[in-house]
């Protein structure tokens, strides 16, 4: 699946983008995968079945390696008051652990042997 940053023409998908100030300005570089910048678990997880294993897996190993960083740079703020940036961090690292599963565990975006059953959502935190 191929995803353009309809503003700058940008494929995000690839990790080709450059820095649009979506994030904090440490995190910049990982707005290559702005995509995943997704305020609802069920957008996450559609999102999830959409994306191919490679798209996935890239989005996995950028933002593992920062996640550490990002929960310290994240901590210094009230969760009740996060910036604008701050948040869109947050939806971002809720979307790598939407991913965990399927890269760590098994190897495949849907629940092994769960057939056509999907999961929705009905009642979402709020930031």
């Amino acid at each position: 699946m191929t995803t353009t940053d309809t503003s700058t023409g940008t494929d995000t998908s690839t990790g080709t983008g450059t820095g649009t100030g979506l994030l904090p300005a440490p995190f910049a570089d990982l707005e290559r995968f702005s995509q995943w910048i997704l305020e609802t678990e069920n957008e996450r997880y559609d999102l999830r079945l959409e994306s191919s294993m490679a798209e996935m897996q890239a989005f996995y190993d950028a933002a593992f390696a920062r996640l550490p960083e990002a929960m310290t740079y994240m901590d210094q703020y009230p969760i009740d008051d996060l910036p604008d940036d701050v948040k869109r961090l947050l939806n971002l690292f809720l979307s790598l652990v939407e991913v965990s599963y399927p890269i760590e565990r098994w190897r495949q975006a849907r629940v092994p042997d769960s057939g056509a059953a999907t999961v929705t959502c009905t009642v979402q935190p709020t930031l």
